[in-house]
């Protein structure tokens, strides 16, 4: 036996597509590990100690921005948000010259979330921080993936052989993509369900198992992961109304019996009750919802620790 380091350090969180499992299994073994940090009475630990973080949002936020401002002070570092209502941005400045001012400033990470698919890719090659993708355009959002299957993990025990229903809007959906990529790496088998508008063509190419009928999605399932439908994304038509989406594929308490008695329900927030999901449903006894929001700042501070401070040994038989 011979010892190989997995280390993150360094790199730029951008996909679970290009992530590894060893990779996303160091991410939640640590996110594990920084969880015990959340619920302490003093949460405050020195392992980031002077380094810098900017929070760069072009697209509004309140679950993704706050708790990666508050992974990063967790840990001790230096943490600066930026919204694009605020910046030079509204005088013209391009996103280029944004990443290039922030970088003049000595910044260890940049946290960007952006509208357009792939802008976390073009900054980190511009830019010199590292980079953390908090989302860019439909394209994913990998520390949404990462809690989702932390969240999975810490309920279920393990991922393998799960069926892992995703349901709503796939279309708009980087969450979506990231949970496609990331689950199937670990083993979960992914079943999709939507509006045939709000699905992508050829998704099955992905390996997911696509339905037309949410119930044939749910039978079985052991995870239930509603997806909120993006009005802001969507252009008018790509489905008839609010209350015939609603009727046939929201997901209420007797759609859920057709899930596994002990099935999770998860949603990504901010949530449309009485659209993709019902209120009963979503405060209900097999809810997670709230769990992930905590997951999420436990990930975020695995993730920032990792990237700056490296990994650990694993055995192989190399």
């Amino acid at each position: 036996m011979s010892k190989r380091q997995i280390s993150l350090r360094g790199k730029d969180i951008l996909g679970l597509e290009t992530m590894t499992v060893p990779e996303i299994e160091l991410i939640l073994a640590t996110a594990q590990e920084m969880k015990s940090v959340i619920d302490r009475d003093i949460k405050k630990v020195p392992t980031l100690r002077g380094k810098s973080i900017v929070n760069l949002f072009f697209e509004a936020s309140t679950r993704t921005r706050t708790s990666f401002e508050l992974a990063g002070k967790y840990l001790g570092a230096d943490v600066v948000n930026i919204t694009a209502s605020a910046s030079s941005v509204t005088k013209g400045e391009s996103l280029r010259d944004t990443l290039y001012t922030v970088e003049a400033m000595g910044v260890d990470i940049i946290v960007m979330r952006h509208s357009a698919d792939g802008a976390a890719q073009y900054a980190a090659k511009v830019a010199k921080p590292v980079i953390v993708n908090a989302g860019d355009g439909a394209h994913e959002h990998p520390t949404q993936g990462l809690l989702d299957m932390f969240s999975i993990k810490e309920k279920k025990g393990n991922l393998a052989g799960l069926k892992v229903a995703i349901i709503g809007d796939i279309l708009h959906s980087r969450v979506a993509r990231s949970n496609i990529w990331g689950l199937q790496k670990m083993g979960a088998e992914v079943h999709l369900a939507g509006p045939k508008t709000l699905m992508p063509r050829d998704i099955e190419q992905t390996g997911v198992y696509v339905h037309n009928r949410v119930e044939d999605a749910l039978d079985g399932a052991d995870v239930v992961n509603v997806l909120r439908i993006q009005r802001e994304r969507q252009h008018k038509g790509l489905f008839p109304s609010a209350r015939e989406y609603a009727r046939i594929f929201g997901i209420n308490q007797t759609r859920l019996e057709l899930a596994k008695p002990d099935a999770l329900i998860m949603h990504p927030g901010p949530m449309n009750r009485g659209l993709e999901i019902s209120p009963d449903v979503a405060y209900g006894d097999q809810s997670v919802i709230q769990e992930q929001v905590k997951n999420g700042l436990a990930v975020r501070m695995a993730v920032l620790f990792l990237v700056l401070m490296g990994g650990k040994d694993i055995e192989t038989t190399a």
